[in-house]
């Protein structure tokens, strides 16, 4: 019998339009050593981990007359030169001309007939550098977590870790009629899959609102001890579906030094240093910014780091268990240290009164939800996600060793997340090798000035720490 996708991971492929493509990825750079060092090291390296990842050579079906969930299934074929792409910016191509890539690439939905993740080889980059640019839908992505390709061609020596030759032999690919006969069996052994598949198939909420009235009941009663309104903003507005895509590098050692001496901790700095740059951008749009004015942030963070490199591993790749919180960042403080002890005292409330919502119970929320609140409940929001928040901030540590691919070290990672519908505006951050790495997307019409907004991170950093510090990062 074919795995079925979670009733969260399905609420993703129900959700998903045109305006709204739902895969997260990631931009990392390299610096080879070697002159010949090209696509076809990454593409080898990927061939042979490959089985590491055996969701990246499965394909999504989707059961006739959508009477149950869709399952995975084996693509028997395959095409790895699909997946693997090969790009080049005119040499020597610069860090805005990758950008404007980024924003191009990650603009395009994955085709839904192959399995759900590109990977681009980008060469011609100024200094003989090479990025790798990833695409993966949020239904091959585990709710905490999972290993995907990027992360499983890293290694923490510039020696590849060699791996014994694996065969991949396809399971055939079950019939329609198959596909029903299980869905059916699904369904007498669990009548709730029933109910979930109509819901997820319903082309509207309230279609599906009729048959949910006590779920509405219960996200009312956790909406209204947690969740406010937030504030309107021009951050909210109608996605066009095309991206800009931004990165910024800062020194971690910097913020420390700011937590140092000004307290709170390293997510409460970042949270500030963002709070900041975001109220100078609106004032340099001519918005009123006055005296109690906020942007809610939706910020889901791991509750741990990540667990210390063991050299001898294989591949790197952690899970850590995430817990979301909602953040007014105090936007209307003109104090760059009392912004950063409002976004301390904030946090450690949530903290302290339980407001904050682990991802578990809000991917709960999303198994009983109908397909506007599914992505909600995965901390993108779809629908209703304009009433709860102004940006999502993610914000994931990774590991402070270098790291390699194909031998070539790893000296930049950017992460990318997705637009929810009437978002334009998400920040995502990771912590590497003794860096900060913020990654921007924007909706390309609604925030045509992202360039400036990243100019801004890095003065606000200046603005808690009054001498700049080694500070870089790539515009677009």
């Amino acid at each position: 019998m074919s795995e079925r996708l979670s009733p969260s991971d399905a609420g993703f492929l129900y959700t998903e339009d045109l305006t709204t493509p739902m895969h997260v990825g990631g931009v990392v750079v390299l610096q080879p050593s070697r002159a010949d060092f090209d696509y076809t090291d990454i593409y080898d390296l990927i061939a042979s981990r490959l089985f590491l990842v055996p969701r990246y050579r499965q394909k999504v079906r989707f059961i006739p007359g959508r009477i149950a969930r869709p399952v995975w299934v084996d693509d028997e074929e395959f095409d790895l030169t699909y997946h693997v792409r090969r790009s080049a910016l005119p040499r020597p191509g610069t860090d805005e001309q990758l950008a404007e890539l980024v924003g191009r690439l990650i603009s395009r939905p994955l085709d839904r007939s192959r399995p759900l993740w590109e990977l681009y080889v980008v060469e011609g980059l100024s200094g003989g550098r090479v990025a790798l640019i990833n695409k993966t839908h949020h239904a091959m992505v585990d709710r905490v977590g999972a290993v995907d390709v990027a992360a499983a061609i890293l290694d923490v020596s510039s020696h590849p870790k060699q791996l014994p030759e694996q065969v991949w032999l396809p399971a055939p690919s079950p019939s329609d009629i198959d596909l029903v006969v299980d869905a059916l069996a699904d369904i007498t052994s669990r009548p709730a899959e029933v109910v979930d598949a109509l819901r997820l198939t319903a082309l509207d909420a309230r279609t599906a609102a009729s048959g949910v009235a006590n779920t509405f009941s219960e996200l009312f009663r956790i909406a209204s001890r947690t969740i406010r309104p937030a504030p309107r903003s021009t951050l909210n507005v109608t996605v066009s579906g095309q991206r800009r895509f931004h990165g910024v590098h800062i020194s971690l050692t910097e913020v420390k030094a700011i937590r140092k001496a000004h307290g709170g901790t390293v997510n409460d700095v970042i949270l500030a240093i963002i709070a900041g740059a975001l109220r100078s951008f609106l004032l340099s749009r001519g918005e009123p910014v006055i005296a109690g004015t906020t942007l809610r942030a939706m910020v889901p963070m791991s509750v741990r780091q990540p667990a210390a490199v063991d050299p001898a591993a294989e591949t790197v790749s952690e899970a850590v268990p995430i817990i979301t919180h909602l953040i007014d960042l105090p936007v209307s403080e003109p104090n760059p240290v009392m912004r950063l002890h409002q976004v301390s005292f904030a946090m450690a409330s949530h903290h302290e009164s339980g407001q904050g919502m682990d991802a578990d119970s809000l991917m709960e929320l999303g198994r009983f939800a109908p397909p506007t609140l599914h992505a909600l409940g995965a901390r993108v929001g779809s629908g209703l996600s304009r009433r709860l928040y102004n940006v999502l901030i993610t914000n994931v540590p990774g590991p402070q060793i270098p790291l390699y691919a194909a031998g070539a070290p790893v000296i930049a990672m950017y992460p990318v997340a997705s637009l929810a519908k009437g978002q334009a505006l998400a920040i995502s951050i990771t912590s590497y090798n003794g860096g900060v790495f913020f990654g921007l997307t924007a909706d390309r019409d609604g925030l045509p000035d992202i360039a400036e907004l990243a100019q801004l991170l890095v003065e606000s950093v200046d603005e808690l720490f009054a001498i700049r510090g080694d500070l870089a990062g790539f515009a677009g």
